[in-house]
């Protein structure tokens, strides 16, 4: 697995994440996975934002657009959603659940850039 499990370790450091996975984008599976607790089922969560990251995938390819996501945004009252896809393997996606009165979405916008990019499956 790499250095996977060490990637998703790090975005813990990040002030206000309650929770980070690296997850299967085919099956929703977390292939890695730190934080969480009894208020965040992580396994679940990661399960359903894959089906986020299929329907915006299916959208791109129905408009024939000639793009990628980057990033993806889900903003809750209490918490913020991010999901990227690596580069090197557009089937696996990190995701992020961060308190939203403790988190600096810019700044961890910017660290999962660095995990991803950092990343070797």
């Amino acid at each position: 697995m790499g250095n996977a499990v060490t990637q998703v370790k790090r975005a813990l450091e990040l002030e206000g994440t309650l929770g980070a996975a690296l997850v299967d984008a085919e099956s929703g599976m977390m292939l890695a996975s730190a934080g969480g607790d009894a208020d965040l089922d992580l396994e679940l969560a990661a399960a359903g934002t894959t089906e986020l990251l299929r329907a915006q995938v299916r959208t791109i390819a129905a408009l024939r657009a000639d793009d990628t996501v980057d990033d993806i945004l889900v903003s809750l009252g209490k918490t913020y959603h991010l999901l990227r896809p690596l580069r090197q393997n557009r089937g696996v996606f990190f995701y992020l659940v961060l308190d939203r009165a403790r988190a600096n979405l810019a700044l961890a916008r910017r660290l999962l850039a660095e995990l991803e990019a950092a990343t070797q499956l």
